[in-house]
């Protein structure tokens, strides 16, 4: 009896204290947004040589070429809500000539490319994006690329309803990049924002009828078939930007209070820690009763 007893009384400090360590795992912050900077408004930003559309694209946001020259870019003033940035005067009239706000926004590209390359920690995924659904936080390819097929599904970012939620996609230099298909979609759900979604790439295309949505930062080229509609921008630091009759929509964040859910970092989430705590205090009230039954009925023995 007493060695039942000592066991029961053993048990219950066992439980005790895993109880308390699933009360508290471990979790890492959720990620900042990669701030654009001055880079910010604009729908379309792009190096050298150009900037070119055929027919005609609607572009809401700013459009800035540098280094590349104001007769580089190919569009109308009409096609643009926003404002169309040149390093000089040989573009159409209707451009606003500033060089040095084109540098400034060119450098916080810049930036902003390098920090979204140093985040960590990294979450694995499989080339193909789509039919899968994702929660905040910061994934790459350990191969040359990414991609999103519509015969494959959409790819779903789910915030878990907190609208600052951030998912960074990465993809190395030295990789093709980014390639999003025909007719494929990325859908946002659970509060998840366009500008919360980052793509570091080598370069990127999408492909005719997509739905694609977060900003581009590419290294070298982005290049947009017929009829996509894209809520984000597309940022290519060394390259051009290619359109063809597209709609291109910068992002705007829409500020909301709200208590998030943890980001997913590969640790214990907090819902089942919180199933596993109940659990283990289930079965210490179980077990202090049974030792209070042994103490009761040893000193009746007794």
């Amino acid at each position: 009896m007493k060695k039942l007893l000592f066991g029961a009384i053993m048990a219950v400090f066992t439980l005790g204290f895993v109880s308390l360590a699933i009360k508290a795992p471990y979790v890492y912050a959720a990620q900042p947004t990669v701030d654009l900077g001055t880079a910010t408004p604009f729908a379309i930003l792009s190096g050298t040589p150009l900037i070119s559309d055929s027919p005609t694209s609607v572009i809401t946001g700013n459009v800035g070429l540098y280094p590349g020259p104001g007769s580089a870019i190919g569009l109308l003033c009409s096609q643009v809500t926003g404002t169309i940035y040149a390093r000089d005067a040989t573009g159409n009239i209707c451009f606003t000539v500033n060089a040095p706000l084109l540098l400034t926004a060119k450098n916080d590209l810049d930036t902003a490319y390098t920090d979204a390359a140093n985040r960590t920690p990294v979450t694995i995924v499989p080339d193909e994006l789509g039919g899968t659904t994702l929660t905040p936080g910061v994934y790459a390819s350990t191969s040359t690329a990414l991609q999103i097929t519509a015969g494959a599904g959409p790819l779903v970012l789910d915030a878990q309803n907190d609208p600052s939620a951030v998912f960074i996609f990465e993809v190395s230099k030295e990789a093709p990049g980014l390639t999003v298909g025909p007719g494929s979609v990325v859908q946002l759900t659970g509060q998840a924002q366009a500008c919360n979604v980052f793509w570091r790439v080598d370069t990127a295309t999408i492909d005719t009828t997509a739905v694609f949505k977060g900003n581009i930062l590419a290294l070298n080229s982005i290049t947009v078939a017929n009829g996509a509609n894209i809520e984000g921008s597309l940022l290519a630091r060394n390259g051009q930007v290619t359109l063809i009759n597209d709609t291109i929509t910068v992002p705007v964040c829409k500020t909301t209070t709200v208590t998030p859910k943890l980001p997913n970092t590969g640790s214990a989430s907090l819902e089942n820690s919180q199933t596993l705590l109940s659990i283990s205090l289930a079965a210490v009230a179980a077990l202090v009763a049974l030792a209070s039954f042994i103490i009761v009925r040893t000193k009746r023995a007794n």
